[in-house]
């Protein structure tokens, strides 16, 4: 069985065995190495089993029991990745348990021109009941919407399971808070420089959505933008400050002087 590597923390959970956390789906292609794994035969038919405990944990969160599964949110952050590759992966975590933020929906990327996906949808908006159009189909116009509506049909929605699965999913068109101060993963799988050939056309759901209908992109640009500047100002803070520590922890250093080699047994 293989897993396909995330960009996650380092930290480890508790289990005699630990192996690099990996996005809940099968498929032939391995991205990153495994940690460590335990391997037993079970009585005398030969038959191998992988044991794998202790799976790497998501955002500093704690597994729930036996399951693989954060107990807190995974925040995804959608930029640049193929839509319909982030909807498949999206929903098997939360087929399986695990609750998931997608934020960045303006950012997804879909396969095809702008054109001929502008055509595509115009042709959507043109299927409805004919004698009562409010009972559906819903159109969806915001990105966020498009890429839910591409999860639910990827899961059972009208079973109590696939209910439940779907209340886990939240939808965001830029980084509202607090998931702007929280650390965000991307789907490997699922990036448009590793998934889309090189010089095939695609198109910005977020343009694609404001062509339909959809009258927030400027203000989603704005709101980014601000967002991006307040960020800046932040890391180039803790620059300062990481560089004002190193600075002191040296001075303190030169001062202690033959003192050090008294505290280095006790130091940790």
């Amino acid at each position: 069985m293989q897993w396909s590597l995330e960009r996650y923390n380092d930290d480890r959970c508790s289990g005699e065995t630990t192996v690099a956390r990996a996005v809940w789906r099968q498929h032939g292609r391995e991205w990153g190495e495994v940690v460590e794994r335990k391997r037993f035969i079970k009585g005398n038919e030969g038959i191998q089993q992988q044991e794998e405990k202790g799976l790497r944990c998501l955002l500093r969160g704690k597994m729930v029991s036996g399951s693989g599964i954060c107990a807190k949110r995974v925040v995804v952050d959608a930029r640049h990745h193929m839509l319909g590759r982030l909807a498949s992966i999206v929903a098997k975590e939360l087929l399986n348990g695990q609750k998931v933020v997608v934020v960045r929906c303006e950012e997804i990327c879909i396969s095809g021109g702008l054109v001929r996906q502008k055509m595509k949808y115009m042709r959507f908006l043109r299927k409805r009941m004919n004698t009562k159009p409010s009972h559906g189909p819903i159109h969806f116009r915001a990105p966020a919407k498009i890429f839910w509506r591409t999860v639910r049909g990827m899961i059972p929605h009208k079973t109590k399971r696939g209910e439940a699965a779907l209340a886990r999913l939240k939808v965001y068109e830029g980084i509202p808070p607090p998931y702007d101060k929280t650390k965000r993963m991307v789907v490997p799988d699922a990036l448009k420089v590793l998934r889309l050939q090189k010089g095939h056309k695609f198109c910005v759901l977020g343009r694609l959505s404001s062509e339909v209908g959809w009258s927030y992109y400027d203000t989603i640009k704005e709101l980014e933008k601000k967002r991006k500047e307040k960020a800046h100002l932040v890391y180039e803070r803790k620059k300062q400050l990481n560089k004002l520590r190193v600075k002191a922890e040296k001075a303190a250093d030169e001062k202690l002087g033959s003192q050090l080699d008294i505290l280095a047994p006790v130091k940790y």
